[in-house]
Formats: C-alpha cells, structure tokens, sequence
C-alpha cells in the first residue's frame, strides 16, 4: 500500500496538539463537504479529511501511525512490521484503504461490546462531521430542516457502500454557530453486527446584511433621519424574533448604541441586542430640499469640524 501523509492532508505539523489537529478538521471539513463545497473532488476530499482526523485524533491510533511512518513520504509504498497485526489486533479487516489496513480494529475495544481475534470481531463505526447552516430566525425560534448526505452503507452482502440519505433535523430555539447537533448511529455502519457511529453537524450562520452575531449578542444597524436623531423619536425596528417600538434618545449621533436586553439569542443566559443608530441624510434632490439645506447652513451657522485640532 501507499503511505498517506495525514498531517500534510489536515495541513498541520506532525507536532500539532489534539486542539490544533481538532481546529484544523473542523476548518477542512466545512470547507470541502459536498453539500456546501464547489470544489469538484469535494466527495474524495471530504473522504481524506475524515480519515485523516479518525487517526490523529485518536491518541492511540496517533502513536501507533507516527511510529510505523517514520521516514517515510507520501504515495512510497508502505509494509506494516509483520507482528502488526498480532499486536494491533488487525487481523480480519475488510476495507481496503489505508487507513482501514492499519486501524480498522485499533481502540475500540471499549466500544464493540466485546472483542475478539479474527472473523468474530464486532466493530463500532466511524462517526461523521458535517455542517448545517441555518438563518439568524432559525437560531431563535427553531425549526425544521431536511438535509441530504452521501453517506456509506452495507448492502444486502455485507459490502460497504455509498448512498445518498435524506435526514430530518431539528434546529432548537438558542441554538449558536460552532454547536453540534449530535444524531445518534446516522455514522459509519458497524462492522460484523457492531453499532454504527454518530452524524455530528456543526451549525453555522448564513451570512446575513442586516444583522451581526458576536456569541450570543446580536448587532444591528438602524438607519434614522437627522431629525429622529436630534429631536429624538419613537421607531420601530425589525429584529430576529419581530419589529420593536424602541426610543431615539434627542441628539443621537451615527454609531450610538442601544441596548435591547435579553433580545439577542435565546440561549440558556440569553445574549441582548444592540441597535447602531446610523444617521441618513435625505438627498437634496429637489428645489425645496435645496432652500431647506441653505436654511439650516444659514440659521443653524453649525461647523462639524471646529473641534479638529483643538
């Protein structure tokens, strides 16, 4: 077999800590899976990146594979020692990658429900990490979604292949980007009758103009005229969870905030809402705006800048 060369796939140096390696998968990962992805290998590179990190996030599986790839490089052939398998418990494997050769049965004896050598092994399998990405509303209120992974699967004679498979999510109310929504044996199929593993899905935010997520505060820029920001007024605001009646304090400037607690995401210590006010002038696009904007130049005698280098 050829020797894979997991920490040039994840991008990390071979001395990367488990938070690295973990940081790196997670970036690869929502950069490449196929439901997001336009890169025309994202299946295979997708693929790659979960095998990768099946190794070397696994503490046990790392130390083995740094000591059978010493010195060795990408794509050179690679042959385990010959008492791998004895001390791997390797014997039996069925798939014929890589990684499958090598740590098909490593660390997982305290998953399988009992462990044997040979053709009597039960094996978990592997979990899969996706992302769902969700609207700002979905964060607050919940909802529904249906999404559609290629996954793997054993068919009627036990081989291992792959299917498109239509899931039905829930997003809970408060939910924040970077979650996980955990569904439980929607993984890998288990190996001789052994459990399959886990979908994790990693929520991320839709990019949205109007609104900015910092944890669980939101952000957003309201537009007012001159005159709601000098004189003050009540207006109404569209938000994530409906329009609210909010109060513009008299002589606001661009970039005031406002507080809205609690109004940010639901989450069990709900985060609040800011409202950036941001002054719009009206367009002096007509004969009376003109007279009006002389008027003010004239009888207000106001300069902006007379502070500048006071």
């Amino acid at each position: 077999m050829e020797y894979k060369d997991y920490y040039k796939v994840l991008g990390v140096e071979r001395t990367a800590s488990a938070d690295e390696i973990k940081k790196a998968y997670r970036k690869l990962v929502r950069q490449y899976h196929p439901d997001i992805s336009k890169h025309k290998d994202a299946d295979a590179k997708t693929k790659e990146i979960n095998e990768a990190y099946d190794v070397l996030g696994d503490a046990e599986k790392r130390a083995a594979y740094d000591e059978l790839g010493r010195g060795y490089r990408p794509g050179q052939e690679f042959r385990p020692p010959p008492d791998w398998g004895s001390q791997f418990d390797v014997n039996g494997a069925e798939a014929n990658d890589f990684f499958a050769d090598l740590f098909a049965h490593v660390g997982r004896r305290g998953r399988t429900g009992g462990a044997g050598m040979g053709g009597g092994f039960r094996m978990a399998g592997e979990d899969i990490h996706a992302a769902i990405a969700i609207d700002l509303r979905d964060a607050y209120q919940g909802a529904s979604r249906t999404v559609t992974l290629r996954v793997p699967e054993q068919d009627a004679a036990g081989r291992t292949v792959t299917r498109d498979k239509t899931l039905s999510v829930t997003i809970p109310k408060g939910i924040t980007p970077g979650q996980q929504l955990r569904m439980k044996g929607q993984g890998h199929p288990g190996v001789k009758g052994g459990p399959a593993g886990d979908l994790y899905l990693e929520v991320q935010l839709n990019p949205d103009a109007r609104y900015r997520l910092e944890g669980t505060n939101v952000y957003e820029n309201v537009p007012v005229a001159p005159w709601e920001a000098a004189l003050g007024a009540s207006i109404s605001v569209p938000t994530p969870s409906g329009p609210v009646e909010v109060t513009v304090p008299p002589g606001s400037q661009s970039g005031r905030k406002l507080r809205l607690k609690g109004r940010g995401i639901p989450a069990a210590q709900p985060g609040d809402l800011y409202l950036i006010l941001d002054v719009v002038l009206p367009p002096a696009s007509s004969d009376r705006a003109r007279e009006l904007y002389q008027a003010m130049a004239r009888d207000l005698a106001f300069n902006p800048r007379e502070r500048i280098g006071a």
